[in-house]
């Protein structure tokens, strides 16, 4: 009842012109009406290089499938950083519960922040769900997820949602970690097992001891799903699990995996600092500089601008923004597109010539 009074016509016409969402923000952000939010209601921290948070989001989060991931975006002195993450959470859980265990590394400014400061009762923004990387939604009799590291949280969902739905085929989970200490959800990977019978949990570790030495090869196949194993294969990880995993199942004639790997796609060649020409003008802010040939992002922050951004690799179009006239080439796909008025990602355009961006 509160939402519709609050997004009703007349609430809209006394708020003009900045929408109540403006306001509402500032009282309570999960009634925002189209953003995507989530309040913290959970922190944990299972290893020394990670942290886990527990999320209730808003209305507007239209569901997520086991496997997917989310942009998720934090004020970070006064800059809105945002990164994606698998939630690791049952997707049966998803409309009233996130799970996200994030990874901690020592560039990762987001990934720091939320270890350090991350508590009960704050709140993040999120995008909708995005990724491929999914179950069919008729599950597999015979299921094998491997992962390595932090790719183990898009799995763990796959694994908790099958067992909340009653799966009763075999299901292996095969994962690596550098040690025992830095590996996730332990403890509850050996009560899943215990309760069912037909999951089998395996872990190896790259840099210790542990039952699998090395990489992952065909006698770790068998040991996590029996010698004559046929089934559906998830793989989430850096491309050498991948490729190894990729590698085993074609020399078994086996179905290739469905994958997810770590690596951003590559990029084109940036333009030559050397032949740059023309400026580049931050019409809203009435500034321009000469064209230095990087991307738009760190030619805006250059100039001294803020501008919000994210993975800064084209991937959660955070610093989308427009480009009101000139020339850019996509360092993803190489293409130049000239439209004016048209919504760029400025971490991954080069200006060809002169460009005026609405910043």
């Amino acid at each position: 009842m509160a939402r519709r009074v609050l997004h009703s016509r007349v609430v809209g016409a006394l708020t003009y012109p900045h929408g109540i969402d403006r306001y509402v923000e500032i009282v309570s952000p999960l009634l925002l009406e189209r953003d995507v939010t989530a309040r913290i209601t959970a922190v944990r921290c299972q290893t020394p290089r990670s942290v886990t948070i527990t999320l209730r989001p808003n209305e507007n989060l239209r569901g997520i499938r086991a496997g997917q991931f989310v942009a998720v975006g934090v004020q970070v002195n006064g800059v809105l950083l945002t990164r994606p993450y698998s939630p690791a959470g049952s997707e049966r859980r998803a409309a009233s519960e996130l799970e996200l265990t994030v990874s901690t590394h020592p560039d990762g400014r987001l990934s720091r922040h939320l270890r350090e400061h991350a508590r009960a009762g704050g709140t993040v923004r999120l995008s909708q769900a995005q990724g491929e990387f999914v179950m069919p939604d008729r599950r597999p009799e015979r299921v094998l997820l491997i992962s390595g590291g932090s790719g183990i949280t898009p799995v763990m969902a796959m694994l908790r949602t099958l067992c909340e739905e009653g799966h009763r085929g075999p299901v292996g989970f095969l994962n690596y970690a550098r040690s025992a200490d830095l590996a996730l959800y332990g403890p509850e990977l050996d009560r899943l097992a215990q309760a069912n019978p037909a999951l089998r949990v395996r872990r190896g570790y790259t840099r210790g001891p542990s039952a699998l030495s090395g990489r992952f090869c065909r006698e770790h196949l068998d040991a996590v799903c029996g010698a004559g194993w046929e089934g559906e294969t998830f793989v989430c990880g850096p491309p050498s699990l991948v490729g190894a995993v990729t590698a085993v199942l074609a020399e078994g004639c086996l179905p290739p995996p469905v994958v997810e790997t770590f690596t951003s796609p590559p990029r084109a060649p940036a333009v030559d600092p050397q032949g740059a020409t023309g400026k580049i003008r931050f019409a809203r802010s009435d500034r321009a500089a000469p064209n230095s040939g990087l991307v738009l992002l760190e030619q805006a922050e250059d100039a001294g601008l803020q501008p919000d951004h994210g993975c800064r690799m084209g991937i959660c179009n955070t610093c989308s923004s427009r480009k009101v006239s000139g020339t850019v080439r996509n360092l993803l796909t190489g293409e130049c597109s000239s439209s004016p008025d048209q919504d760029i990602r400025l971490c991954v355009s080069v200006p060809v010539g002169d460009v005026v961006l609405d910043l």
